[in-house]
Parts: C-alpha cells; structure tokens; sequence
C-alpha cells in the first residue's frame, strides 16, 4: 500500500503517535473507493444500542444480521466499518482483514431516557478491539451533559491506552443535556466548540452533526456576531467546524443523521466536501434502504466527495 502525498500530509498532522497508530490510521484514509483521497464514507451501525432493534431494522429486515452490514460496507467500497462489540464479533472471522473496523466501545440506550444527565455505558474495551483486529476505537461523549466530565475521565483514560496499543480513535462529539436547549444541540457555536472539545481530548477523527445557523444565547453568540464568523451557509458552517478542530488538522466526518431523501443527503454531502470537510459516517442513510438502493446511493456520496457531481 502506497501512501498518496494526501494520506501522507494528513498523517503528519499527527505529530506525538507511533507507527502503529499511524498506520491504522493510513488503513482507514486508504480503503476503498475514496482511499488516498483524504475523503471517507463508513459506515456506522450502532443504532440497535441507541434506538432498538426494530426500530433500527424493521424496514429492511436482512439488516438483523450483521454479516449485511459488513458485506455492504464492503461492496460499496466504503472506508471503514464501526459498530459495537457483538456485531463486530459475529463477522470477525469471516471478514477479517477485508475491511478497517472502529469498535464502538461504550453505548446508550433509548429505554433510559435521561435528560439533564445523558451518558453512555462503557461495553468494550482496548484489548477488545486489539483481539478482534479493528483500526480504532469509537468513543461518544456528549458535552452539556451534567455527567459530561464523567464521560471525559473515561475517554482520556481509553485514549491513552488505544495509542499505547496502536490504535486510533474516533469521538463522536453530541451535544445535550440540561444546560443545552434542543436547538442548541445543532447550533452552529455548540457544534464548533463540541468538535473543538473532541479535538482537545486526542481524537483522530472527529465525528459531529450538521450544525444549523442557530446561535445559542450566551457570551458566544456575542463574539460570533462581533466577529461576523459566516453562517449563512451550510458550507460556510462546516468550514468553521473544520477551523474549530485545530485550523484543519484533524479529520472531521459529519453524521448522516436520520433517514431522508437522496438529494437533501448529496447537497450536504456537497457542502461538506465543499467547506474542506472529510466526510461523513452515514448508517440508517445507508442500511435501511433496499440492498441495491443503498448500493447506489453510496456510490453517488463517493463521487461527490471524489468531485463527480453528474
């Protein structure tokens, strides 16, 4: 595998990791149909932890089994594949080495419903990912929350022991909690600081949601109207997002979000690779359409960010 003058300008930005981290690293940014492009598209399939079974694969019913997942991640020529410990499990072996995995080491559940406190249950852990082969950790932390620092504590202790091993790690930075209200949680200021926190805290790729033009009230909404900071875009948004993790230096994917049409997924796909965004982790986008749908739907995400928009 030879590394793109790409791949190997965004592996510089890493300065402190060791080969082994880099490496993984370089696994991911070179797979598939965008490898050595900078760009990704993975798939992420942790919605029967966050929002049951049926309601994650109801509507397309091979998605209960997890080889589906794999096997589409792999047809439509996608970077890398992230999902919690047992649906990782099931198709280590018969796909060991196909793909670039993320364990998705700690999960919520929806029949919880915290509101002022929102965390997540740690359900896997370093020497997990490291038997079953992954590239990298996945780690959620939700900044508002009133155990926010909690999740933090965890993370860095994680953090620290995946780099040790080798391995990268993605933060999937979600904002909620008592002090954040609904809308804030996609607000533009609260999306760049939470992208911003995730970079602070040793993320390598940074995982995020499309931030809306609304400004949270407070002494940030001050500063970004002073300093008239361009929102009136989506790409001007996600432009700032990216300044937000280290003036560009880190890798920022953007979540696919709840299912909706094609042509609302490829105009924000447009703006993210048009405000300097890596791309996105898009699952129920993805899995709850019919195999050969989703197939193509991919596709199309994958020439976009290749700067194919026909």
């Amino acid at each position: 595998m030879k590394l793109t003058p790409r791949v190997k300008k965004i592996l510089a930005n890493y300065e402190s990791d060791n080969p082994g981290t880099k490496g993984n690293l370089a696994r991911i940014l070179m797979q598939g149909r965008l490898g050595g492009t900078g760009k990704l598209v993975i798939l992420p399939v942790d919605q029967g932890f966050e929002h049951g079974p049926a309601r994650s694969f109801a509507v397309n019913p091979a998605g209960y089994e997890p080889h589906y997942h794999w096997q589409l991640a792999l047809d439509a020529g996608l970077s890398a594949f992230a999902a919690p410990l047992g649906m990782i499990e099931d198709g280590a072996a018969t796909f060991a080495g196909s793909i670039p995995t993320i364990l998705k080491v700690n999960s919520a559940n929806s029949l919880n419903g915290e509101k002022a406190a929102p965390t997540q249950a740690i359900t896997a852990g370093v020497q997990d990912a490291l038997r079953l082969g992954c590239s990298a950790i996945g780690y959620t932390i939700y900044p508002g929350s009133d155990v926010a620092y909690d999740m933090l504590n965890d993370l860095r202790e994680l953090t620290a022991e995946a780099k040790d091993a080798g391995l990268a790690v993605v933060v999937w930075s979600y904002p909620r909690g008592s002090t954040v209200s609904k809308e804030g949680e996609l607000g533009f200021d609260v999306i760049a600081y939470a992208a911003h926190m995730a970079a602070l805290m040793g993320a390598h790729i940074i995982k995020v949601k499309l931030p809306t033009d609304y400004l949270e009230p407070g002494e940030a909404k001050k500063v970004y109207e002073a300093n008239n900071i361009p929102r009136a875009t989506l790409t001007e948004r996600v432009q700032h997002i990216v300044q937000s993790c280290f003036g560009g230096r880190r890798i920022v994917v953007f979540s696919g979000g709840g299912k909706k049409g094609e042509d609302s997924l490829f105009e924000d796909a447009k703006a993210i690779r048009d405000g300097g965004g890596n791309g996105s982790i898009i699952g129920r986008n993805s899995f709850q359409r019919p195999y050969g749908d989703a197939i193509t739907l991919l596709g199309k995400l994958i020439d976009i960010y290749k700067g194919k928009d026909e």
